[in-house]
This record gives C-alpha cells, structure tokens and sequence, in this order.
C-alpha cells in the first residue's frame, strides 16, 4: 500500500537547522540528502520513517543519477549551504565559482528534476535563504550574490507554478545557532555566545508551519528573526 504521508526531502540534513526539520517533520515520510554517509545513517537511525540519499552539491551534474529510483517527493526543503567571507577584491573565482554552486545552482537543478514529482502531489519547495539575501555587507558579497540568485529563482519559479498548486516558500533567518554560525562569528573575528541566536528549531517550526499552511493561501516570504536580547 502506498503510503498517505508526506515525502519530505531535506537537503544538508546533518547540518544544525537539517537536523531540527528532520525532528521537526518527524511524522512525514523523509528523504534526508547530504555528502556524509556515516552522518547519515546515524539521523536516519533517530528518525521512525527516512532514508538517506547521498549527494554532492557541488557537483549538480550528478543529480539525475542519484535520484533514479526515486519515488515519490511531495516537499523539498532547501537547506544545505556554504559561506566564506571576504572583501571583494579578496575573494577567489574558486570560493565565488564553490559558493554559488551549493547556494544557488544546486538548488535550481534538484528543483528542475523534482518538479514533476511535486507537481502530482501540488507539494512545496522550501528555499531557506537568510538576511543576508535582503541585504548585503561588507565582506558577505560572495555568500549575499548566492542568496539575492536563489531569492529570484524562488520568485520566478513561485510565478511559473502558480497554476500548478505547487507553493513556493523562502525563509530569511537571521543569526541562528549552528555550526556554520560558528564559523561566521570565526570569520569575523568575534566570540560566540550561542544564547545570541536563535535556535534551529524555531526556524524548523516556522517551516512546518508554512509547509501545514491551509491550501487558501501560501507563505511566500518568511522572515525570522531573532530576538532582542
């Protein structure tokens, strides 16, 4: 019997807001992508009904092949991510060519070759973008180039699905307690003090909320924020 659950697709599951959906959307059917095998099996292991799929963002190219074999897909969640800062006139066409493969190319690719699963199931591709998407500072310009390219493709797509029931949702989460949060606050040369930030499940909620929104309407635009301390 097939299954009446939801088929959620995650990728950069075993990163710190990966992880919070896949806890979060626990009751769907997942499917949870990442580069790590080993990261993998262990979350899947945590979870009552997911499955791993092994892929390589920054290699788009490699994506038909990984998803042969797939069955159904009623929801993809954006979440994998890469960030390096840098003044522009220090930043390599390496770290431009990494940074907008993963942020912004990949995402359009897995997009492109899930759409007709998600078509038949009038599902949703969640895009989660960041502040840095809205606006863009000194030494983000390689990462803010990522995010303001995948803001564009979730509004072109949101207009070329309309008549489909497909909805399109991009969330912009401010600073959000996670290991690439780290970094950052590394980058920039600053401490890090986790109760600065929000934490990975509230973004992972205010996901599922917008996924369970009724079938009236969408949310296509969410913004978090944390909170003033």
């Amino acid at each position: 019997m097939t299954s009446s659950k939801p088929v959620t697709l995650i990728t950069g599951a075993t990163g710190g807001i990966g992880v919070a959906l896949a806890h979060v959307l626990h009751r769907h059917q997942l499917i949870l992508a990442g580069r790590n095998a080993a990261k993998l099996a262990a979350l899947c292991a945590e979870l009552p009904d997911a499955a791993p799929l092994l892929l390589d963002l920054t290699r788009p190219e490699t994506f038909a092949d990984a998803l042969v074999g797939l069955g159904r897909v009623t929801n993809v969640i954006h979440n994998a991510g890469t960030v390096e800062l840098g003044m522009l006139a220090e930043q390599s066409h390496e770290i431009w060519t990494r940074t907008l493969t993963i942020n912004t190319v990949a995402p359009a690719e897995l997009t492109g070759l899930l759409l007709p699963r998600i078509r038949a199931e009038r599902g949703s591709v969640v895009f989660i973008n960041s502040g840095a998407g809205l606006r863009a500072n000194a030494g983000w310009s390689s990462y803010a180039a990522s995010k303001f390219a995948l803001r564009a493709i979730a509004d072109a797509l949101r207009e070329e699905e309309a008549a489909s029931g497909l909805r399109v949702i991009s969330v912009f989460p401010g600073r959000t307690d996670t290991p690439m949060q780290r970094k950052v606050r590394t980058q920039e040369g600053q401490s890090y003090d986790p109760d600065a930030f929000m934490r990975p499940e509230t973004v992972a909620e205010a996901v599922c909320y917008a996924l369970q929104a009724p079938r009236d309407a969408v949310i296509s635009d969410l913004t978090i924020r944390p909170s003033p301390r």
